[in-house]
């Protein structure tokens, strides 16, 4: 027996995903994409999106790309975005997903950093730029378009012509291990150069396993795609569902009244959005036209879900609603709030690990804390990282204590449940007092006139931070700064009120929806300097004087 034949009898690869479930469910619809400005919808089957991938695969080879090769996705959802997940897996190649706002120089840096040395794009005036820049410095660069053809320059290969150079027949000779890297995803952060997270067949796999355990998918569910497929939280119900033989509805961009139509017309039957987005869809003035009934299972994350929010989610949408966490680092699902549970306990819980995962509270000194004790959540888990890409010291500094370290803070209850406190970065120290941001964000989101808030600490002469509140509020129904204080000052200890309530038109955030607190810092680093002169000194008592500066400031996303 051959290495080649060991390997392939018992590997953990990410592409026999699609090719297993293509032998059970050949004709049935594996992806469906309503694209704008087409009367008819792309549906492929589990035998066309196979032989799709094989042929991406295979093309790669034709091009010249050896196994192992860094291949950049810098696309929106779309089908082909399905194959090249799929089509990297197959051919042993690493995918690198990327954030397709991404300016050109950005863009170009984590392309250099990752050794690409192929680039798709659906975006031609970006991939024309990226082309030019890429071609400076490197011998062997290859940009492939799924745009439409027309105007295409040089060194551009339109995404048709390049699949023709690849068969369709089932990529059976390429070695693959359970810790070879599949793909590297990049982490948005305050850097100049995001940290490229390697994670292994194995962690993709046994995730999809995780997730279907978790999440009962089952082979009649239809999934919607919303979020990016560039973000591991989504990329994993991609492949969970693709495992379960369940159906993928791809949407590119959110709009309530668009996703309300598709969950109709497709009997969609889970979904996963930011709460943000359920309480856009609750808002929809069209939302009781529709017929929801097929919708079971309402998946949230990355942020707090108001009460208010949820409450109406479950009565309007009669779905149960389930969080789910985790981290790029940590292949998500790490932990979830089954449905049982959310609407009973108040706070931001993260819940119970997942059954592939263990979680731990950890103090600085590498100790274990018992229930009840704040401590960083760190995790153990065959989905956990192989590292950070040519970044050893910061792998190291993740894995301390033989336990990956998340970064984030919180503790179990008297249940045993995970109760996220705060980011590390993000906890306020004012006062000699510790004060979670996220719990006080939590209280300004119950009021019904606020769309959006981020708590930050900024600097201050007498507090050292100054709890600082930041309000997108509703058009239709702002509040007044005291109304929100006295209201605050009912729910929150005096010194976790906030010393100021500033209101903006809108938070900067990465295009999957993380706010981005660093930015607010730093546009907002002398306020308090800056206004003291006008609003006379911030209370020392704790609570937040009268002459609270209502400041109005627009915030550009940063993507």
């Amino acid at each position: 027996m051959t290495d080649l034949e060991a390997n392939l009898i018992g590997r953990v690869a990410v592409g026999d995903i699609l090719r297993r479930s293509s032998h059970r469910y050949p004709h049935k619809i594996a992806v469906v994409q309503h694209r704008q400005g087409q009367e008819k919808s792309v549906r492929l089957s589990y035998e066309e999106l196979n032989k799709l991938a094989n042929r991406f695969a295979m093309a790669l080879r034709q091009l010249g790309v050896g196994q192992g090769a860094r291949v950049a996705a810098m696309c929106g959802n779309s089908v082909e975005f399905v194959i090249m997940l799929f089509g990297c897996a197959k051919g042993g190649y690493v995918l690198v997903p990327m954030n397709p706002m991404l300016r050109p120089d950005d863009a170009a840096v984590i392309l250099n950093h990752a050794d690409v040395t192929v680039l798709i794009s659906d975006d031609v005036e970006k991939a024309r730029e990226l082309y030019r820049l890429m071609g400076r410095t490197r011998k062997k660069f290859f940009v492939i378009g799924t745009f439409p053809v027309n105007g295409i320059s040089d060194g551009i290969c339109p995404w048709e012509q390049f699949l023709d150079r690849g068969s369709q027949e089932e990529v059976d000779d390429v070695a693959i291990y359970d810790r070879d890297i599949y793909q590297i995803q990049y982490t948005s952060g305050a850097t100049a150069i995001p940290k490229g997270v390697m994670t292994s067949h194995l962690a993709v796999v046994m995730a999809s396993l995780n997730e279907l355990v978790e999440m009962g998918t089952r082979s009649d569910a239809v999934v919607s795609i919303v979020l990016p497929m560039f973000h591991a939280g989504q990329q994993c119900q991609v492949f969970s569902t693709i495992m379960a033989g369940g159906t993928l509805v791809l949407v590119r961009g959110f709009e309530p009244c668009a996703l309300l139509e598709l969950i109709e017309r497709e009997r969609i039957t889970k979904i996963l959005l930011l709460p943000m987005m359920y309480r856009a869809l609750l808002d929809s003035a069209e939302l009781d036209y529709y017929d929801l009934t097929s919708l079971t299972t309402c998946v949230y994350g990355m942020a707090p879900m108001d009460q208010r929010t949820l409450q109406d989610g479950k009565t309007r949408l009669g779905a149960e609603f389930i969080l789910g966490s985790g981290q790029t680092e940590a292949y998500p699902p790490s932990n979830v709030l089954p449905a049982w549970w959310t609407g009973v306990k108040s706070g931001n819980y993260w819940g119970v690990s997942t059954t592939l995962y263990d979680t731990a509270i950890m103090a600085d000194d590498g100790v274990l804390l018992p229930n009840g004790d704040v401590g960083e959540i760190v995790w153990r888990s065959p989905m956990i990282m192989e590292g950070y890409f040519q970044d050893s010291k910061a792998t190291e500094e993740s894995r301390r204590f033989g336990w990956h370290h998340s970064g984030d803070l919180g503790y179990f209850d008297e249940d045993g449940l995970l109760v996220f406190v705060d980011r590390k970065k993000d906890m306020i120290k004012s006062g000699g007092e510790n004060v979670s941001s996220l719990k006080i964000e939590q209280a300004l989101l119950g009021h019904p006139g606020i769309q959006a808030v981020a708590v930050v600490g900024l600097p201050h002469a007498h507090w050292h931070e100054a709890v600082t509140a930041f309000v997108v509020p509703r058009e239709d129904n702002a509040p007044e700064v005291h109304e929100l204080l006295d209201a605050l000052r009912h729910q929150l200890s005096p010194y976790e009120v906030p010393k100021a309530v500033i209101f903006v038109n809108q938070l900067p955030r990465t295009t999957t929806g993380k706010i981005q607190k660093h930015r607010l810092r730093e546009l907002y680093h002398t306020y308090y300097r800056d206004h003291d002169s006008e609003t006379g000194k911030t209370g020392q008592n704790g609570t937040a004087s009268g002459r609270v500066t209502l400041a109005s400031k627009d915030v550009d996303n940063d993507t």
